[in-house]
């Protein structure tokens, strides 16, 4: 008996070989994307219509939606004042009639021919007296009467109608499962299809393209969207096994391991802090200080919202690797984030004794170091003799850490903060600085939370820290949003208020500079209308991205010291910046700003005794003007004036941009996900996730799922590198 089609042998299939295929029809459904039968089986109807329901004219209520069966009477066709072409047609059956109109879709006066009979499918509306259906679907009755009709995405200049991607589809599902074909393949076994509720694949892809029911339709979706959240999880599960099988890492001198003679430097270094740690960074230090005692190198994402204390967290990590005799590196993204994290390094560091790692014969204080493109060039020759001699413990940097000119003596843990700013070899050229060949133990912090069903995704190569609680006596911070001119006035006079108290203030713009192309406020031109108007008489400073390294460091150090009021910047300060008297933050077209964003903003402020307040700033008016926000920018804005949780507006985020937008770059390759969604389907993430390590931890592996094994390497190719750098 021959052996089932595999789905990957479908993608060698040229759509060419089915029926009813030419070459024009080719050319078209090429610009639909789709070249090869696994396309056309993958291109998954985007909604149903269902014929089984049907009704007529009279006893459909205006806004219900429903089929009509119908016919055409007159059609006409004409163009608005804005130069768009309006169809207009009137369809009637025995109970009465009702006008179809349609909008820039000049076609439709040749498809709609009087006399014809159709299947009409639409919201029926009451308008001007009479019951109009705008934009419905039209179709000719054919076989679709009584049936669950696909609706496809389509590209209206492909010409290719939905109806005949039905056709298409249905002849290719006739050669895989007709009764001479070979069958589709399935590379679950039954028992685990069993065990998860699923039906089988080649049930799926019929019951996807050809339901008898919505509730079939429903079940194919669910086996088809875990098959590729499925597929995605092992390729990441498995990716971060190999990492693990194939790097030899460094065992630290943690907790039993470390010699009584030795001194506890985590211990010693929580035990002076002037708070206690949260529960939850004493779990994440405890999570880190497991892996860091393995033969195994570390690979794990620490995320956690703003304020929650991932700084404390990470110079744990670097310390349990200096008290061995290694030296810690921390990794940031701008000049600006690494001397606002050296400076609080340093401090938290002030005087703290270290065995010499050289000798072991004596003690000497913990040397922290700064090592970024500004230094002069004497200075940067000495620390890099310092590195490579190991007589720097911590050295804290910017992409300088990873030039070919450093070499670390004994490089032991790294950590690399905002890692979603760093391109996958930045990061990864870290994990080759080790001793005798061996990897430092590398750690990756965002303070941008994303869901936990999208960092399954998104990060599932990584063992996940989070920090979900932040410290007591954070001052909370109240956000208001200003809208049009009147209130953005209001928001300048509690500037001033603040400063008149000895607190000082930031005001972020989208732009550095002004654009023709954008009607948004630039930090130059906000810096001197704001020094002659509305805060004359305060000492304002500008901050961007294009000054010099010197020019942005002197900035923020009078900043910093209070020589400067109110700082006026753009997003160039949008983490680490951490000054306690700064209390209130006012962001400008705050509507051009996504949620991370804003969050990470406002987090800038609150970082004192102070009460603290965030001001988002649209100039649109109120809703009802003719200049209206976008109801996205309202939910956002809204959002953040609810809610200060980092981890409850990352859902929000999730919600309104969907999961292309959060995976970012990591999705890059990853074309699989046509079906699944990260917000509809977060316990399948959670199920596929769990399935794949139970799959990957058998003893014989993915032994005797080849069929399995093939798709994953097929379906994720583009994106083995990655996920095996991470």
């Amino acid at each position: 008996m021959p052996e089932p089609i595999r789905l990957i042998e479908l993608a060698a299939r040229s759509v060419a070989d089915l029926g009813g295929v030419g070459d024009k029809r080719e050319k078209a459904l090429a610009k639909t994307g789709i070249t090869t039968v696994l396309d056309l089986l993958t291109h998954y109807p985007r909604r149903y219509l269902d014929r089984t329901r049907q009704s007529t004219i009279e006893a459909l209520e205006p806004g219900e939606e429903a089929t009509l069966l119908a016919t055409i009477g007159s059609v006409e066709s004409r163009r608005t004042r804005q130069g768009k072409v309006m169809v207009t047609a009137r369809i009637s059956d025995a109970s009465g009639s009702a006008k179809l109109v349609f909008f820039n879709q000049p076609w439709r006066q040749r498809q709609l021919v009087n006399g014809d009979q159709v299947l009409v499918f639409g919201k029926l509306e009451s308008f001007w007296g009479g019951l109009q259906l705008t934009n419905p679907v039209v179709d000719p009755v054919g076989d679709k009467v009584g049936r669950i009709i696909p609706v496809y995405p389509q590209s209206p200049k492909a010409g290719v109608t939905s109806w005949e991607l039905c056709e298409h589809t249905a002849e290719a599902l006739r050669r895989i499962s007709g009764p001479r074909a070979r069958g589709l393949d399935d590379p679950l076994p039954a028992d685990l299809l069993a065990e998860l509720g699923l039906i089988g694949r080649q049930e799926a892809f019929e019951g996807i393209h050809r339901p008898e029911s919505l509730g079939q339709a429903a079940s194919a979706r669910k086996r088809l969207v875990f098959d590729e959240l499925l597929r995605i999880q092992l390729s990441l599960v498995r990716a971060k096994r190999e990492l693990e099988a194939s790097s030899t890492g460094i065992e630290h001198l943690v907790g039993p391991a470390l010699p009584s003679d030795r001194p506890d430097l985590v211990h010693a270094f929580t035990e002076r802090l002037e708070f206690a740690l949260t529960g939850a960074q004493e779990r994440c230090v405890a999570e880190i200080l497991e892996d860091l005692a393995k033969a195994s190198p570390m690979h794990r994402l620490l995320q956690g919202d703003v304020g929650a204390g991932k700084t404390v967290v990470a110079l744990s990590a670097m310390l349990a690797g200096v008290q061995g005799g290694f030296q810690g590196a921390l990794m940031a993204p701008t000049e600006v984030l690494a001397e606002q994290h050296h400076l609080g390094v340093s401090a938290l560091l002030d005087d703290m004794v270290v065995e010499d790692p050289l000798t072991l014969l004596g003690e000497r204080e913990l040397r922290v170091a700064l090592l970024t493109s500004r230094l002069k060039a004497s200075d940067r020759r000495k620390i890099l003799l310092d590195l490579a001699a190991g007589t720097i413990d911590i050295v804290v940097g910017t992409h300088a850490l990873i030039q070919d000119a450093v070499t670390f003596s004994r490089l032991g843990v790294a950590v690399i903060d905002e890692q979603h700013r760093f391109g996958v070899e930045q990061r990864d050229a870290l994990r080759h600085r080790g001793p005798d060949g061996r990897a430092p133990d590398v750690l990756v912090m965002t303070a941008t939370p994303i869901p936990r069903t999208a960092a399954m995704t998104v990060y599932g190569d990584l063992d996940v820290s989070v920090l979900d609680e932040l410290p007591p006596g954070r001052t909370p911070i109240v956000t208001s949003w200003a809208q049009g001119e009147m209130e953005e006035a209001l928001v300048w006079d509690r500037v001033r208020q603040a400063v008149a108290r000895g607190e000082r203030a930031y005001v972020v713009c989208p732009l550095v500079e002004m654009s023709d192309a954008l009607e948004v406020r630039s930090a130059e031109e906000t810096h001197e209308e704001l020094t002659g108007g509305e805060l004359s008489g305060l000492r304002l400073g500008l901050l961007h991205g294009r000054m010099s390294s010197d020019d942005k460091e002197e900035v923020m150090t009078l900043f910093r010291r209070g020589d400067i009021d109110v700082l006026v910047a753009t997003t160039v300060i949008e983490v680490g910046v951490d000054v306690p008297e700064a209390s209130v933050m006012v962001i400008l077209d705050a509507d051009r700003f996504g949620i991370a964003q804003l969050h990470q903003l406002r987090g800038r402020v609150g970082r004192g005794a102070a009460e603290s307040e965030c001001h988002l700033v649209t100039r649109l008016d109120l809703e009802g003007t003719d200049e209206e926000l976008s109801s996205d920018a309202r939910e956002r804005l809204t959002a953040l004036v609810r809610s200060t949780d980092g981890f409850e507006l990352a859902e929000v985020d999730l919600d309104l941009r969907g999961e292309g937008t959060i995976m970012g770059e990591r999705q890059k390759g990853i074309n699989d996900l046509k079906l699944a969604s990260l917000r509809r389907d977060r316990e399948t993430v959670a199920k596929a996730r769990e399935v794949a390590i139970e799959l990957l931890d058998r003893p014989e592996g993915l032994g005797g799922l080849e069929s399995l094994v093939a798709e994953v390497d097929w379906f994720l190719s583009e994106d083995s590198d990655y996920l095996m750098k991470g």
